[in-house]
C-alpha cells in the first residue's frame, strides 16, 4: 500500500514528500527541497529504503537537498524535463543570492518528458509534462490512489508564477486545463506549498483557472 508523508522544508515551506510501499519500505522522495539533514531523519525514522529522488522543476526550493541526499543515499535523480537544466545548473548561484546554504549540485540521471511510467513497489506515476512555471516541470500522478503532485503548477486557490526566467502564463494556463483538469474531479493534489485540494475543488473556485475548466 503507498503511504505519504508530507515534510515541509526550508524558508519556503516547501512541501517535499516522502511515498513508501508499506510491504517493502522502499520509498521516492519528490521534491527533496532542502534540509537534508532533516530529510535524513525523517526517512531514518520510518526505516525506509530509499530508491530514487524525483524533481518536477528544478527551482532551488524544490531541489536544494537532491544532491546531497543522491550522494549520501547513492539512488538517482529522476526529473524534471531537460528545458531546466539551466535552473539546476544556476543552483549554487541562485542559493547564494537568496542566502540560503549553499547546496550540492545535482546530477540529474534520467530527464523526463512526460508520458513515462515510474513505479513504486507495485504503484504506477505517469509523468505529465506541464511547462509554464518553468519550460521543464513535469508533474506525477498515480490513478490508483487519485494523488497528483502538481509541483508549483497549481495551488489550492492559486497558480504558479510565471515571472521568472522562461515562465509563461498562458503556457502555464494550458498545462493546468491539459494536464491538472483532464482529470477525475475527485483526484487530490499535493502542490509545492500549502494543502491539498482537489481537482474539482480548482475547476469551481480557483480565481485564477475556473474560467479553464471547461
Amino acid at each position: 500500500m503507498l503511504q505519504v508523508k508530507i515534510v515541509p522544508v526550508t524558508a519556503f515551506a516547501q512541501n517535499c514528500s516522502i511515498l513508501w510501499d508499506s510491504e517493502s519500505k522502499d520509498a521516492v522522495l519528490i521534491d527533496a527541497g532542502g534540509e537534508p539533514e532533516k530529510l535524513l531523519h525523517e526517512v531514518e525514522e520510518l526505516g525506509l529504503n530509499v530508491k530514487a529522488l524525483w524533481l518536477t522543476h528544478g527551482h532551488l526550493d524544490h531541489a536544494g537537498a537532491v544532491g546531497a541526499l543522491a550522494k549520501a543515499w547513492q539512488v538517482p535523480v529522476v526529473g524534471p524535463h531537460h528545458a531546466d537544466q539551466f535552473w539546476l545548473d544556476m543552483i549554487q548561484e541562485v542559493s547564494a543570492r537568496y542566502g540560503f546554504p549553499i547546496p550540492e549540485n545535482v546530477e540529474v540521471s534520467q530527464w523526463l518528458q512526460g508520458g513515462e511510467i515510474l513505479t513504486l513497489g507495485e504503484e504506477e506515476f505517469e509523468v505529465r509534462f506541464a511547462p509554464g512555471h518553468t519550460p521543464g516541470h513535469v508533474m506525477f500522478y498515480n490513478k490508483n490512489n487519485d494523488l497528483l503532485w502538481t509541483g508549483d503548477v497549481l495551488f489550492k486557490g492559486s497558480i504558479g508564477r510565471t515571472d521568472f526566467p522562461r515562465g509563461n502564463h498562458q503556457q502555464l494556463l494550458d498545462s493546468i486545463r491539459r494536464e491538472c483538469f483532464s482529470l477525475p474531479e475527485q483526484t487530490r493534489f499535493i502542490s509545492g506549498h500549502g494543502p491539498m485540494s482537489t481537482i474539482g475543488e480548482e475547476k469551481r473556485t480557483n480565481p485564477f483557472v475556473a474560467s479553464q475548466a471547461g
